[in-house]
């Protein structure tokens, strides 16, 4: 059974990621794209593309082997485009393998998908707190949106890569 055929989504532990600094070198990932309406993926979309991803990740045993470390990465290089990037413990055949270096500072928010441009304001004041600027963000979302109600929270982790 694939992470896409259970009912849930495992348990989002906040503590885990919240006000951390990750250093990644070459970190693997598998990276797929799905088109955007300004920002506003078609939610389909990515249903199919990470059925697709998590076939060759099954096939290839590259699986992160504690679900809640797993990443599902969503950056968004233009209006139009949004990247998925998928965590694995190794390259997989048939995939677009690739890989994240540098510096990464992780904040916790709930609240709305489309809260994420307020959630970078909110990050970007932390950042300068500290004499920092981002580079680039990327988001993972904890829950889908039927998890997300179960819970009763809708988690999303902010990376700013700095």
């Amino acid at each position: 059974m694939t992470t896409l055929d259970q009912e849930c989504c495992p348990k989002f532990d906040p503590g885990k990621w919240n006000n951390k600094t990750f250093i990644w070198d070459k970190k693997p990932f598998i990276k797929e794209s799905v088109p955007t309406l300004f920002h506003i993926p078609f939610p389909p979309m990515i249903g199919k593309k990470m059925r697709i991803m998590m076939d060759l990740v099954e096939k290839a045993e590259a699986n992160i082997p504690d679900l809640t470390d797993a990443l599902v990465l969503f950056h968004d290089p233009s209006p139009f485009r949004s990247d998925i990037y998928y965590s694995v413990t190794h390259s997989v055949a048939g995939a677009n393998n690739t890989s994240l270096s540098g510096t990464f500072i992780a904040e916790v928010f709930d609240g709305a998908y489309n809260a994420v441009p307020k959630h970078i304001k909110i990050m970007e004041k932390h950042l300068a707190r500290e004499n920092l600027k981002a580079k680039d963000y990327f988001v993972h979302y904890a829950y889908c949106p039927k998890c997300a109600k179960k819970y009763g929270n809708n988690y999303k982790i902010l990376f700013a890569e700095v």
